[in-house]
């Protein structure tokens, strides 16, 4: 009995010591706080764990890696191994995504969204582009479509955004330009800073962004049917720490990110929309509705030329915009 348990106690030794001899921690560059817009990372972390019995370990830090717009270029060293990041910040250095972000795209759930976003990124021009950073894209972070809240006098017609500062990013940015306002990107975590020293007047963001971020704690307004567009921010993961991972910490990793989206879709669409509409309410913000014939105006204004420009554009620098723009016109027309 004695020789046994011995054998036993030696084995389980072993057995910890290999563990820890294969032991990975990756570390995760996000901003902000947990909220809606990073549960996926959340689960993934949760669920990477659980699949590896801890031996495999995402550490999420809100800030305290990098600014969230140089989260690109930390990935891109190998400063962390993980991180989040939005288009928009910084079209020149990912110019293949942006065309997720173009205006007025049609975009219809966060479901379809994720769709068209991984069918971009696994897209061969999509994956060198990115590879420039030694980046490899993840997942996306889908958001549904922005809306606007502000301070003063609620608009009653697009006429009213004339000369309207607003933080607005990509394409959503190009789109408020042909009603006449005048966009300022900046980072989510300025946003309320700018808004309530007067430097931005409105604010576009998803609904869990507004609440997050504080924009509706000032805000009078909000506009429920502008929809112009969203943004689009992926996780992506250093490559070559991606390579170095063991084939079950590989396919650990790979393997729970439909879950892990899956859990964020749950959670947006319901506890954080579920949200939203009381937080309204409870600040008494007034809900601006467009009408019909303005929507429409501001879709003809806006969508066409703003799709025009970006495949020129990219088109020039070597990237085959056409092909990724016929590639998400085309899934949004067949319903994907």
């Amino acid at each position: 009995m004695k020789t046994h348990l011995t054998c036993v106690a030696t084995a389980a030794l072993l057995a910890t010591l290999a563990n820890q001899a294969t032991a990975e921690e990756w570390n995760v560059s996000l901003w902000g706080k947990q909220r809606a817009f990073t549960e996926h990372v959340e689960k993934l972390a949760e669920l990477v764990s659980d699949k590896t019995d801890g031996a495999f370990t995402l550490n999420i830090s809100y800030g305290g890696l990098s600014n969230n717009r140089e989260n690109l270029d930390g990935i891109s060293i190998g400063a962390f191994e993980m991180a989040q990041f939005c288009a928009g910040y910084h079209r020149d250095k990912n110019p293949s995504i942006t065309v997720l972000e173009l205006p007025f795209l049609g975009v219809s759930s966060l479901e379809q969204e994720v769709a068209l976003s991984m069918a971009v990124y696994q897209h061969p021009a999509t994956v060198a582009d990115l590879a420039r950073w030694n980046a490899t894209l993840l997942m996306p972070s889908p958001l549904p479509q922005y809306n606007i809240a502000g301070v003063g006098d609620a608009p009653s017609s697009l006429d009213d955004f004339d000369g309207l500062s607003v933080r607005a990013t990509g394409g959503i940015g190009a789109a408020m330009e042909t009603v006449g306002a005048v966009p300022t990107s900046m980072s989510a975590s300025e946003v309320r800073q700018a808004m309530d020293s007067g430097v931005v007047k409105a604010v576009a963001f998803a609904p869990h962004a507004h609440m997050s971020f504080g924009t509706i704690e000032n805000a009078t307004w909000w506009t429920e049917n502008l929809n112009p567009g969203t943004v689009n921010c992926p996780v992506v993961v250093n490559t070559d720490a991606l390579d170095g991972l063991s084939d079950a910490h590989r396919d650990a990793l790979l393997g729970s990110v439909d879950e892990a989206l899956d859990h964020y879709i749950a959670n947006y669409n319901g506890a954080t929309m579920d949200a939203w509409g009381p937080a309204l309410a409870e600040r008494g913000i007034e809900v601006v509705s467009f009408s019909d014939d303005d929507i429409t105006a501001f879709k003809e204004a806006a969508a066409a030329p703003a799709a025009s420009a970006w495949i020129a554009q990219n088109a020039d620098a070597g990237l085959p915009a056409q092909e990724l723009y016929d590639l998400v016109t085309g899934m949004i027309a067949e319903g994907n």
